[in-house]
């Protein structure tokens, strides 16, 4: 795993290379068995400072969304190796049995709402991203983890939209289930 990013000019702002340098080496350790607590979510949770000069933002965000990747696919083999890949398949389905069991909830209702005053996300473009993933689900439309992760929101306030902290909690699983789909 190369930690040599592409680095934005000296005027603009990048990523802390020190930091993503010594980030991406931990999960290095990690993947290969060496440490353990870090996973995968580790990696969707990571931050970093910025400094200018540093490591372009997007080039490091697509590492990590490959490194994701990676984690969910060590984390499926593994699941597969302990217990059986029969018995890993039911697993997976209930799984997506139940995410799916949101998305058939009429659209404008799959979320709980925003409280007052508090930042929400569009109804309607969750509700569009929810269609897709019905589509994908039931019908095997194409749709990938990173349609998933790259989804964006209009926003709202309060009762307008939906709770952002529901709906991220929610996409973070159908990532999950989808990452783990051979």
């Amino acid at each position: 795993m190369s930690t040599s990013f592409e680095r934005v000019s000296r005027f603009s702002v990048g990523y802390d290379m020190h930091e993503v340098d010594e980030f991406l080496a931990r999960a290095r350790t990690a993947y290969e068995g060496r440490e353990a607590g870090f996973d995968g979510a580790d990696i969707t949770s990571a931050s970093f400072g910025t400094e200018r000069g540093g490591y372009d933002m997007r080039v490091v965000d697509e590492a990590l969304d490959r490194l994701s990747d990676a984690f969910a696919l060590q984390a499926r083999d593994d699941a597969i190796a302990e217990k059986g890949e029969e018995s890993w398949i039911a697993e997976l389905t209930e799984r997506a049995e139940v995410l799916k069991e949101r998305l058939e909830r009429p659209a404008g209702e799959r979320f709980a709402p925003g409280a007052d005053g508090e930042a929400a996300y569009d109804r309607a473009d969750v509700d569009a991203l929810c269609d897709q993933l019905v589509a994908y689900f039931t019908e095997g439309h194409p749709m990938s983890v990173d349609d998933v992760r790259r989804a964006a929101f209009r926003r709202r306030r309060g009762a307008d939209g939906y709770r952002e902290s529901v709906v991220d909690v929610y996409l973070d699983h159908v990532a999950d289930v989808m990452a783990s789909v051979p």
